[in-house]
């Protein structure tokens, strides 16, 4: 194993009122409100994920920065990947980001991602109903990589060769990324500044993609919704079928997070067909699957049940997760991991905070530090 593996846990800023959530939820709302309404949907369901020595935190505040990165530090985590809301000019969501960057503190090394989608009324069932609409042109890039500049110049911003590292999470809504990534490059070069892009790769709406011909540097897992569970999905699909020629002892789920049908067995007590997989199981076959012969930097995650903004919805749930088995996964990802160079030698951890999603790093009353113990216990072991 390679001790000098920089991990990086993405960090999600919902959890500060702004006027727009006043205006569409009500007044005060922030990521918490999805977090406590919760319920488990089935016999020993994790929920709701209720957060420990931070609390209900408000990250307008400095202090609760400086503690969250006094936990990540203490425990291995080399920076966050801050997600980065941009609409046409308008931001949203960037308060805490942006006293970040104006205070110099937390002195901690730091990314952005652009999350680059639709605000839609999601949580409350209504997807088409669009709130904050992302839209694109070349002259809408220009302006938005101008506006980065200053946060690339910062001496946090994590590099590569000095070229500063920018994510976009959806690339397949883009009408001709391959022209956006020029814009970006070439905008950034009139700083004196080139650049290191890359790719979140998800299995949901995602399509192949020849990096080196549409101008990525890289590709990043984003575990869970990866490939691996793609292919997972497919794999229990042909056990079950193996397995199971009396079709009526199971109860079928159908997956329609693709628009193709995949079929998932699972069983639950409620009404709602959730999509439940075992996160072990998971972990085992993602770790036996062979790596793509493109650069992409491994990913993991500590856990995943985005019941909480699926009220009365379909979820999507990783039963069974434990600090145990993610401690697994993560050194044996890292195992496996062979760095690109000296200083391409990121693992991504989805996430730090995405309590909604039922998937963090920071300490929730039922693990506490365990999960973020197994990093530290894994790097260390590379010392």
């Amino acid at each position: 194993m390679n001790s000098k593996i920089k991990p990086i846990a993405i960090y999600l800023p919902q959890f500060h009122p702004i006027p727009e959530n006043d205006w569409w939820w009500g007044k005060g709302f922030t990521e918490w409100n999805n977090v406590v309404k919760a319920k488990p949907r089935f016999e020993n369901h994790y929920q709701p994920h209720l957060p420990a020595d931070l609390g209900f935190y408000d990250l307008r505040l400095h202090e609760i920065r400086e503690q969250q990165v006094q936990l990540a530090k203490d425990n291995g985590i080399y920076g966050f990947c801050y997600y980065h809301y941009w609409f046409n000019g308008k931001r949203v969501l960037d308060r805490p980001f942006e006293e970040v960057f104006e205070s110099k503190k937390p002195d901690f090394p730091f990314c952005l991602c652009w999350a680059n989608e639709n605000w839609t009324r999601a949580w409350d069932g209504s997807e088409r109903d669009i709130l904050l609409e992302q839209s694109y042109s070349e002259q809408d890039d220009k302006e938005h990589i101008n506006y980065l500049i200053k946060y690339f110049k910062d001496d946090r911003y994590i590099k590569v060769n000095g070229k500063p590292v920018f994510i976009f999470y959806k690339p397949d809504l883009f009408p001709n990324m391959k022209r956006t990534i020029e814009v970006f490059r070439e905008e950034a070069l009139k700083h004196g500044i080139e650049l290191y892009l890359c790719r979140f790769e998800r299995w949901i709406d995602s399509k192949p993609y020849n990096d080196e011909e549409i101008g990525f540097d890289a590709a990043i897992e984003f575990q869970p919704l990866s490939p691996s569970l793609k292919e997972f999905v497919k794999h229990l699909e042909r056990k079950a079928h193996q397995e199971y020629c009396n079709k009526s002892i199971v109860e079928k789920c159908i997956i329609k997070i693709d628009k193709k049908i995949e079929n998932v067995f699972g069983k639950q007590d409620n009404t709602v067909k959730d999509d439940i997989f075992d996160y072990s199981e998971f972990v085992e076959f993602d770790l036996k699957r062979k790596q793509p012969k493109y650069k992409i930097y491994p990913g993991v995650s500590p856990m995943w049940d985005n019941t909480s903004r699926r009220e009365n919805q379909r979820a999507i749930i990783f039963k069974n997760s434990t600090p145990t088995i993610f401690e697994k996964w993560f050194s044996k990802k890292i195992e496996k991991f062979k760095p690109f160079s000296e200083e391409e030698n990121f693992i991504f951890i989805n996430a730090w905070n995405e309590w909604a999603e039922g998937n963090h790093l920071e300490p929730c009353k039922k693990w506490g530090l365990q999960y973020l113990e197994a990093i530290k216990r894994t790097l260390k072991g590379n010392d």
